[in-house]
């Protein structure tokens, strides 16, 4: 019945049986559809392109700057500094992390801040958990020389930071190494500006963005994962050293803990580092060093740079 009162009108004619020129017309139409979406689709680092070391220019910029993918913490014997990053830290005339590295060796900065690691309301750990998972952290944070009493009231993700520094270590003799505060020592010895993407007033925020209850959760699903070894670490590690980011973006995809809060943990940040990024490209090169999670993905930093216009290549 419907097409019975289409038969004759307009909608007819140009859109149900559209003249040749206006079927041409429509086709081109389609055909760019096609390519953009396409084209959208490549903002994304491919495996081919691979690399932790990546150039940024265009958009008028004066000269090239620099993103660097790092590990927050790794063994000593894993830990590398490419001659090709280090050129490109050379190059740089500031070095700017998540957060300003240099706030976080200052005490009169983080003490006023740790009052923000506590939770709100009077909540407890003990108040989140039911009693075997409750025994289970109480039992790991003994074992690390941290009596549970001095530990209740703080938020379980910051808990989650503590209790996992241990990782980067596959024996109790061995060092690990942070690329940031490595980062920042060379930084210092040639006395380059060193900056943030966020203020840690904000990346503190972030364990409000996420309900206390999901915190705890984290908390202990990765103490089980840390009883059951270190396997999932090493593999994170293998990748890393293998210039993986398609791989370490499908890990973190994969594990259950961050991938509910992804958007919160990782997409809101990128999105809100390119007009920063941007800014402080323009006015000097820098040597932006993140970790490595925030790159790949149509929502990573490499993306979103492309997306803004920008020349991101990897280097080797």
């Amino acid at each position: 019945m419907f097409v019975v009162f289409l038969k004759g009108t307009v909608f007819e004619r140009f859109i149900l049986k559209p003249p040749h020129r206006m079927r041409k017309l429509l086709l081109f139409c389609w055909l760019q559809i096609i390519v953009i979406s396409g084209l959208a689709a490549q903002y994304a680092p491919t495996a081919a392109e691979n690399s932790l070391l990546w150039e940024i220019q265009g958009k008028e910029l004066k000269q090239a700057s620099f993103l660097f993918g790092t590990i927050h913490l790794i063994s000593k014997k894993d830990f590398e500094l490419t001659d090709a990053t280090l050129a490109a830290v050379d190059k740089a005339q500031s070095v700017v992390f998540e957060i300003n590295m240099e706030q976080m060796t200052n005490i009169g900065t983080l003490l006023p801040l740790m009052m923000k690691a506590f939770m709100a309301d009077g909540k407890t750990l003990r108040s989140l958990l039911p009693d075997a998972d409750y025994k289970l952290v109480r039992n790991h944070f003994e074992e690390l020389g941290l009596p549970m009493f001095m530990l209740e009231r703080i938020k379980p993700m910051f808990l989650s930071a503590l209790g996992s520094a241990d990782l980067g270590k596959s024996s109790d003799t061995e060092e690990s190494v942070s690329y940031e505060i490595e980062l920042m020592k060379i930084a210092r010895q040639q006395r380059k500006k060193i900056d943030g993407l966020e203020t840690i007033d904000f990346q503190m925020s972030i364990f409000d963005s996420i309900p206390y209850e999901a915190q705890a959760q984290m908390l202990v699903e990765s103490i089980r994962a840390g009883e059951r070894g270190n396997d999932q670490f090493v593999q994170l590690v293998e990748l890393y050293k293998q210039q993986d980011l398609i791989g370490l973006q499908h890990m973190m995809e994969q594990d259950a803990e961050t991938s509910s809060y992804s958007d919160i943990l990782l997409v809101r940040r990128n999105q809100a580092w390119i007009p920063r990024m941007t800014d402080m490209m323009h006015k000097k090169p820098t040597f932006f060093a993140v970790g490595a999670g925030h790159l790949a993905g149509e929502q990573g930093v490499i993306a979103l740079l492309r997306q803004a216009g920008y020349t991101v290549k990897p280097l080797k």
